[in-house]
């Protein structure tokens, strides 16, 4: 067991390090109008930032090794929403057996049957991160939510500062109302409700109340109680 989360950890900050890489590659030129093929997740700018916002990104999908053979599916998303920090609403998935290198090579023959692989075979849905945008002080209601799926069903609560909430939700859509405390967002500015449409999956919703920028404590104590608190709340390891 210690192994599999060391080879967690590694693989962790591995992702973590590649994605502020492109970050920091993906910037705007100053004096330069920059050209954009995919308008809500790149904003135009002269002055050099990251043209990437997280908060509008609403579906990532995590590819390779560890993300894909990993024994829980709790695991890949955890590790992937470490790495990522995502804000917001934001949709997950990962390529079952690391197969998208090689459907990028199929679509060059048959785009149609490349994209059927893709979708019945490739892609398994995890579910749906809410990570209000913020920071407070430890045990601080920062987010009041409610999911109804379309069989009906309904999940609600309330989300603390310092919190993991995993709720298990398999419905393929439902919709979301959630109400962010003053000073967090959840991508219609600081304290502004937002409704929107969302997916659950094979891990369903996870709720990170750690808060964006996300920063592990520095005292040794505190940090490996937050992280087995995280990692109870979302069943990553056997206890």
């Amino acid at each position: 067991m210690e192994d599999l989360q060391i080879e967690h950890a590694v693989s962790r900050e591995a992702l973590r390090l590649a994605f502020d890489q492109h970050k920091a590659l993906a910037v705007g030129l100053k004096g330069v109008q920059q050209e954009r093929s995919i308008s809500d997740a790149f904003d135009q700018t002269s002055s050099g930032q990251s043209l990437i916002n997280v908060m509008k990104l609403d579906y990532v999908i995590g590819s390779g090794g560890i993300l894909a053979h990993s024994p829980r599916r709790t695991q890949s998303m955890m590790m992937m929403i470490d790495a990522y920090q995502p804000e917001g609403i934001t949709r997950m998935a990962v390529d079952s057996i690391f197969m998208m290198p090689h459907l990028g090579v199929l679509a060059q023959i048959s785009e149609k049957a490349a994209l059927d692989v893709f979708y019945h075979d490739c892609l398994v849905r995890m579910g749906t991160c809410l990570a209000p945008k913020g920071l407070a002080k430890e045990g601080q209601v920062i987010l009041d939510w409610e999911v109804t799926g379309s069989d009906g069903k309904k999940e609600n609560g309330q989300l603390r500062f310092g919190d993991i909430v995993h709720v298990p939700f398999d419905a393929p859509k439902a919709k979301l109302v959630a109400k962010p405390a003053k000073g967090f967002d959840m991508g219609s500015g600081p304290g502004n409700r937002v409704e929107a449409d969302i997916e659950g999956g094979v891990v369903g919703l996870v709720l990170d109340g750690r808060g964006r920028p996300f920063n592990l404590s520095k005292e040794p104590g505190k940090r490996r109680d937050n992280l087995n608190k995280w990692y109870k709340a979302m069943g990553m390891y056997p206890v």
